[in-house]
């Protein structure tokens, strides 16, 4: 995708395009060669919990989350380019403990809300921080006391 020339509307709009193919062919497909595509090789991921923090750090994630989830699917429910360079995303995050990750498989649902700010630079993602909302999901999964998990998957 080339997207360095283009105006700053357009710019912002392939940047938010670019955002949504990570979100729906990588953390909902499982495809880790779309993180190759929309993150610059010197992405600096600042979400916790993605070792290392780079792209490839991106890319252990969404497979641990595949091994977790194999039902796993992130949907965009807001989302708003910012700045000329940004991204400001609200997700959520739906699947079944279906997988060994976690002492699992479970078979217990989560849903849960993510959000994430990303910064563009040349079309690519170079800058990333998400917040998931992992205790409603460790408490819907049963890992640690609290919330009930969700009685049933509604898309």
């Amino acid at each position: 995708m080339t997207t360095a020339t283009a105006p700053a509307g357009g710019q912002q709009q392939a940047n938010v395009d670019a955002f949504r193919r990570l979100v729906a062919e990588g953390f909902s497909g499982g495809d880790l060669s779309v993180v190759d595509e929309v993150m610059a090789e010197d992405h600096v991921e600042h979400q916790e919990g993605f070792e290392p923090p780079t792209r490839e750090g991106v890319k252990h994630g969404i497979a641990f989350l595949h091994r977790l989830s194999p039902d796993i699917e992130v949907t965009i429910e807001d989302i708003a380019a910012a700045g000329g360079d940004q991204v400001w995303a609200r997700l959520r995050a739906r699947g079944t403990h279906g997988g060994e990750a976690l002492g699992g498989p479970s078979g217990r649902a989560f849903d849960i809300t993510v959000m994430d700010v990303c910064r563009f630079q040349n079309g690519r993602i170079v800058e990333h921080w998400g917040v998931p909302d992992r205790l409603a999901q460790m408490q819907q999964l049963g890992i640690i006391p609290g919330a009930p998990a969700p009685a049933s998957r509604v898309a």
